[in-house]
């Protein structure tokens, strides 16, 4: 199964994810990424793995569990 993982330390708050995938993803107040699901199915991998991508500084990631 897809997992999408973080790196909090990379994240500036761009919130590319969060106009691509606003389901999974979300801003916090500090203005960093927050996980509102890890795990991913399949018939939205495709979805979420261009969200990831949109994140200028590489802070997300989907990968086999």
């Amino acid at each position: 199964m897809p997992v999408v993982k973080v790196d909090l330390g990379a994240c500036q708050g761009y919130a590319n994810c969060v106009v691509a995938a606003d389901d999974v993803f979300d801003i916090n107040d500090a203005g960093v990424v927050v996980l509102l699901r890890t795990e991913i199915s399949e018939s939205d991998r495709a979805r979420v793995e261009s969200a990831a991508r949109s994140c200028p500084v590489n802070a997300l990631v989907v990968e086999e569990r």
